[in-house]
């Protein structure tokens, strides 16, 4: 039996998504985006582009407080509207290994094959340090379709590669 539900996110839960990515961004490898560049803007963007034909899940322990969050939004180009893009995960670190990512992700799939106009694709970027998270996409079907050369720069100044990442659902 979990401690935590998947619901679909709605404007109350913006403070908590603005928290738990902080918090997530704090961590080495926790998101892309430094704690300062988590602001109030970044995730009323996220909000607003996952309800504007995207998905936005969160993870809500039984005591009410948010430990995961997933947006996705639906690409505005004809050619690629049956493609949901620029995926960002945030698992609170308290909670990580306990399967809220994995459920955010199943959730997320099962929304995307009942969307109108259909869903036929997921993509996403992952470090290429992070193998956890390529070994958790892959578990949940995504294959590996790419590496960018040097796309990220770490705060200590080195640089990574993205590994872009694919779901086809058709």
């Amino acid at each position: 039996m979990r401690d935590f539900t998947v619901r679909p996110a709605t404007p109350d839960d913006a403070a908590a998504v603005l928290a738990l990515h902080r918090k997530v961004a704090a961590q080495p490898g926790g998101l892309a985006r430094q704690p300062e560049e988590v602001t109030a803007d970044y995730v009323a963007h996220a909000l607003a582009a996952s309800a504007d034909g995207g998905v936005n899940l969160v993870a809500e322990g039984v005591d009410g407080a948010l430990c995961g969050e997933l947006h996705v939004e639906r690409m505005k180009v004809a050619i690629f509207a049956h493609v949901l893009t620029d995926l960002t995960v945030a698992v609170d670190p308290d909670w990580q290994g306990r399967g809220v990512g994995s459920a955010l992700f199943r959730v997320l799939i099962d929304t995307a094959r009942s969307m109108t106009p259909p869903v036929g694709r997921i993509e996403l970027w992952t470090g290429a340090a992070n193998t956890g998270a390529q070994r958790l996409y892959e578990r949940l079907g995504f294959r590996i379709e790419g590496r960018m050369i040097g796309r990220g720069r770490l705060p200590d100044g080195t640089v990574d590669d993205d590994i872009v990442m694919g779901l086809l659902l058709d």
